[in-house]
């Protein structure tokens, strides 16, 4: 459990590192450089990923809450889960929890990576993208995987239990 605990801790500090050097070092909508592909771009955002579900901060604060159960629950109900489970986890928890300190703190979620066509995003939103897709990675490669044959019982066939003959 601890390596989770780590990976969620590194990720929830550095998230609100940036974000604190981001808004005490520039002005909201102040691109760095002016122009280009890849910007430090100071913006807020109410909404959720890509803009979606803007001035819906309660809504989305009570869903991060109960996302960030989920996520505990289910850590702690598979506690043997494979090193890369508890990355991924990791990598979701301290996503939402940098996430919800700024919703909760600011009413809105600070963002500045600004790559090309995208919305403007944070560490906390890579964190949490990185982390779902290494989850659906693993999930899909442990489904096709290969089981091995379950051995049949005796009495296999034989659903009630009596005797057959």
């Amino acid at each position: 459990m601890y390596a989770a605990i780590l990976v969620g801790l590194g990720v929830l500090s550095l998230d609100q590192v940036t974000k604190r050097l981001v808004s005490s070092n520039m002005s909201l909508g102040e691109s760095i450089p002016a122009e280009g592909w890849v910007r430090i771009t100071y913006g807020v955002n109410t909404g959720a990923a890509f803009g979606l579900f803007q001035d819906h901060t309660l809504l989305l604060t009570v869903l991060s809450v109960f996302a960030i159960g989920f996520l505990v629950y289910f850590y702690r109900a598979h506690s043997q889960l494979h090193p890369m489970f508890r990355l991924a986890l990791g990598l979701q928890l301290g996503g939402a929890f940098g996430n919800l300190i700024d919703r909760v703190r600011l009413g809105s979620v600070v963002d500045f990576i600004d790559v090309g066509p995208w919305p403007i995003f944070n560490v906390a939103d890579s964190a949490v993208v990185t982390g779902v897709a290494l989850l659906a990675f693993l999930v899909f490669r442990h489904a096709s995987e290969p089981q091995a044959p379950v051995p049949e019982s005796e009495d296999s066939g034989n659903v009630s239990g009596s005797d057959p003959n």
